[in-house]
């Protein structure tokens, strides 16, 4: 690890555990936060969660446990040229969607409508309710007992009414404050990263063209350059060596700018990061050619017909499991069934933990289990 710059994230500044424990040996605080996230459970069951296309749908196309991986090379990337802790940055990163329902955004959207009348769902505050309280794996605590900066910076958004709940952790969005430059990192790179793969996801998928691509600045740019060096490469790799170039595009501009960003500050401690406004950033140029393929991907990847069809599918069964549990709490696994004093929100809330927690393939099978006729076994 390069020397880290004053305001990085350390173990000399951090906030600890809420439980204490001995420091780690042959290896450091955020280290031993990034293991215990890569040994979890909620982390390998994000190899069968959705990034856009169900894991089913294709051996080559990206789950949500393939996104985290790569989200983390690229924050570690940026973290080292900044002179910032890479090993939190990776942390966060690797740990940003444990919480995450199966089926995407759409298990998502389906999950926080079954919720709303208990406080609604978001994937950011389930992240960290897995690693506080869900993850069942130390004698001596709940959850993972990470670090602070390592839970803040896992907790990207949430609601004032949520935040409230949160203690130290909620302040800053109570205050208006901002989160360590390692957590910015890895916010930003998880942009870079979905962006850019599921321009490949979906070429690979055939739901989007390089033709319709080229109306991109961003993509359209780098297109030129590798057909105009390479004339006679195959298509696959004239799309791998695109994005490629995309990647290291956007990565190297944030870097700059960022640079730019701190150097202005005259930053001096974390707290000066946290009394800051967000600093990690691409340049208003580069910005906007982001947010044109941002926008181009959700019109026509994110809702064309093939996938809608499926994020229907997905709803429906996210409503009907969480709307069948409620109905009958029997139907749920002993371990999760309430107990005699739950209200009925503490329910819900359960009932929405087991459900976040499985992977596309589990839901699909639990919701074949309960509502297919055909799989009543014929005698008993």
């Amino acid at each position: 690890m390069t020397e880290l710059a004053p305001y990085a994230v350390s173990e000399h500044n951090t906030r600890g555990r809420i439980v204490h424990e001995e420091a780690p040996h042959g290896r450091s605080e955020f280290q031993r936060d990034r293991d215990r996230i890569i040994h979890s459970g909620a982390f390998r069951r994000l190899e069968y969660k959705t990034q856009v296309f169900v894991n089913h749908e294709g051996d080559l196309f990206r789950t949500r446990l393939t996104h985290s991986i790569e989200v983390a090379q690229i924050a570690r990337s940026i973290a080292r040229r900044l002179h910032l802790n890479e090993d939190i940055a990776e942390a966060i990163s690797l740990a940003h969607d444990l919480g995450h329902t199966p089926f995407g955004h759409a298990g998502q959207d389906a999950l926080n409508a079954c919720m709303k009348a208990y406080g609604g769902f978001e994937h950011n505050l389930q992240s960290l309710r897995v690693v506080d309280l869900l993850e069942e794996r130390y004698a001596a605590f709940d959850g993972l007992n990470l670090c602070f900066e390592t839970r803040e910076g896992i907790l990207k958004h949430c609601s004032a009414d949520n935040a409230a709940q949160l203690g130290e952790l909620g302040e800053r969005f109570l205050h208006d404050r901002s989160p360590s430059l390692e957590a910015q990192i890895a916010n930003l790179a998880d942009e870079i990263a979905y962006n850019n793969h599921d321009v490949d996801d979906g070429l690979r998928s055939g739901l989007i063209t390089l033709e319709q691509l080229a109306t991109v600045p961003l993509v359209a740019t780098h297109l030129k350059e590798v057909r105009d060096a390479y004339p006679e490469l195959p298509e696959r790799r004239v799309v791998h060596e695109t994005v490629r170039r995309m990647i290291n595009t956007l990565v190297s501009d944030l870097i700059q700018q960022s640079e730019r960003n701190i150097g202005t500050r005259g930053l001096n401690t974390i707290e000066d990061v946290r009394n800051a406004p967000a600093l990690i950033a691409f340049n208003p140029e580069v910005n906007e050619q982001q947010l044109a393929l941002k926008k181009f991907l959700r019109t026509h990847l994110y809702r064309h017909y093939l996938v809608m069809r499926m994020s229907a599918k997905a709803q429906r069964i996210i409503g009907d499991l969480f709307n069948i549990f409620m109905a009958d709490s029997r139907l749920l696994p002993p371990q999760m069934q309430p107990q005699a004093n739950q209200t009925e929100s503490d329910r819900a809330r359960t009932v929405a933990d087991y459900i976040a927690g499985m992977t596309d393939r589990y839901a699909i099978r639990e919701h074949r289990r309960i509502f297919a006729v055909e799989e009543m076994p014929v005698s008993f």
